[in-house]
């Protein structure tokens, strides 16, 4: 069941990204963690102690919403892959093919 607001919203066609492994629908634009909310993701990070971390500003003051991420392959074998990188999900915006690894909750 999606957690978007569909009513009277006009959004492109979903695109594909990985969240831990797993493929989830997104929409190019949107913010990592809204799509990542939409997938029932909530625990975007923890802190030294394991304690879970959610959304808190969402607007990219608090850095409680890091995650790690992999832009898509490319198809080119010459192109090397790219290094995991850690990027806020609130100011981050959905591109397809994005692997994103988040705590297990």
């Amino acid at each position: 069941m999606s957690k978007r607001i569909e009513q009277d919203v006009t959004r492109s066609s979903p695109v594909s990204i990985e969240v831990n492994d797993v493929t989830v629908a997104a929409y190019e634009g949107e913010s990592l963690a809204t799509a990542l909310l939409a997938a029932g993701v909530t625990v975007l990070s923890r802190d030294g102690a394991g304690r879970p971390h959610s959304l808190y500003c969402n607007m990219g003051i608090c850095f409680d919403c890091m995650v790690l991420i992999e832009p898509a392959a490319t198809a080119e074998a010459s192109v090397p892959a790219h290094m995991p990188t850690r990027v806020r999900a609130c100011l981050t915006p959905v591109s397809a093919g994005l692997r994103i690894t988040v705590p297990k909750s």
